[in-house]
């Protein structure tokens, strides 16, 4: 026979009384974005992932302990409300479409700005484990430890970035341009039709007079925006020479080379913004991409194509006139010489081989004439001299007659 067994219930375990609260998640803390506020003995070093939305901030203290991390949206007015309180600290973040803006604007609070060349921030570009998180976090660690870890470059002032936009905007329009004239031109050809060779400004809707009705109406509209194309381009022009003529007068000196006009001279100065920034004119090479790249390394110095670094349209416009000496409509002069010479030319006889080598060695010979233009215009602008053509070749001669 069972015994009727009595089951005492289990007490309830007391709440603990005192508990503490456990620490933020870093979730948590993105929910209070700004609430943390600096004290005014202590500085910080903050890295900034910038987004084209939103951006994430890490900031560590002098223990080099993260003392809060989190995210805010790309936005001028929550920049400053977030970090403006850490003024006198220093800030890394990475060059790129929001970087020149938000600069300015975090400068303007009283924040050391470092922008970091990111081409050559390799533990950020090329890590396996990427995030925003983590790229904030080695943008302020490697602040605190050596600022020139980051490689940093200068932005140009805001007044030459504006003026720099309407040269933005015109290479676009030249683009988009040269992709219609090329669109127009193979969709005649499927109709076995071929419009007329002609100047870029001379293409439009004078090109398909006398077509068929129906391949005149489907072509008319794409020619019609070519030539919209060209007067908005005739606008630009317009501008940036009344805008160089009074606002960089400087560049008037610099068109006295040849093949430099006036939207080359203008890009150069924009572009470079500071000419004392450069200490010897040699640097406009290295910083406009147009040296050989290297990789020694022991015994190992392998001979590399050109780094092609820095401002791409500007190296662009740089060739471009290069190419127009090298041309035969390119006067005598120093610059051309020094081309002939490295891509085998004899000047009695201007005709070039056709052959690959000899093709290869012309655009050697076009870009190293590209980085010497580059340095004699940086030359012109710090010293303020008249172009001579034959400068180098004069001074060169009066030396031996003083040696002599």
């Amino acid at each position: 026979m069972k015994k009727n067994i009595k089951v005492e219930p289990k007490p309830a375990k007391a709440m603990k009384e005192n508990k503490e609260p456990r620490e933020a998640t870093i979730t948590e803390s993105r929910k209070k974005v700004g609430v943390e506020i600096k004290p005014e003995s202590e500085t910080f070093w903050i890295g900034l992932d910038l987004g084209d939305v939103e951006s994430t901030y890490c900031v560590l203290n002098q223990a080099a302990e993260i003392v809060s991390r989190g995210k805010v949206k790309t936005r001028e007015a929550d920049l400053k409300r977030v970090l403006g309180g850490y003024e006198g600290s220093q800030l890394a973040m990475e060059v790129g479409t929001h970087s020149g803006w938000v600069s300015r604007s975090l400068e303007g609070e009283g924040i050391e700005v470092v922008v970091a060349n990111a081409r050559k921030v390799r533990l950020i570009t090329a890590s396996q484990h990427k995030s925003d998180e983590k790229d904030a976090e080695d943008l302020a660690r490697l602040l605190k430890a050596d600022p020139k870890l980051l490689s940093p470059i200068v932005h140009r002032s805001e007044a030459a970035q504006k003026d720099l936009l309407r040269i933005r905007g015109r290479a676009g329009i030249v683009e988009a341009r040269t992709k219609l004239i090329n669109m127009a031109r193979g969709l005649a050809k499927t109709m076995g039709k071929r419009l007329g060779a002609c100047d870029a400004d001379q293409m439009g809707t004078k090109q398909v007079e006398g077509w068929e009705a129906e391949l005149a109406e489907i072509l008319g509209p794409v020619l019609a925006l070519i030539e919209c194309c060209t007067l908005t381009m005739q606008t630009y022009d317009e501008k940036i020479k009344e805008n160089s003529e009074e606002k960089y007068p400087e560049t008037k000196r610099l068109t006295q080379v040849p093949g430099v006009g006036t939207l080359t001279a203008t890009t150069f100065v924009l572009t470079l913004d500071d000419k004392n920034r450069i200490k010897q004119s040699r640097q406009v090479g290295p910083l406009l991409g147009m040296t050989p790249a290297r990789r020694q390394s022991s015994e190992s110095d392998p001979e590399l194509r050109i780094s092609k670094e820095g401002d791409r349209y500007l190296r662009t416009l740089l060739v471009q006139g290069a190419q127009w000496i090298m041309s035969g409509r390119g006067p005598d002069c120093e610059l051309k010489r020094f081309g002939q010479k490295i891509a085998g030319i004899d000047p009695a006889q201007p005709g070039m081989k056709k052959d690959k080598q000899s093709r290869k060695r012309k655009k050697i010979a076009v870009v190293a004439v590209a980085r010497k233009l580059g340095v004699l215009l940086h030359r012109l602008w710090v010293s303020g001299e008249k172009y001579d053509p034959f400068y180098a070749t004069k001074r060169k001669g009066k030396t031996k007659t003083e040696a002599a």
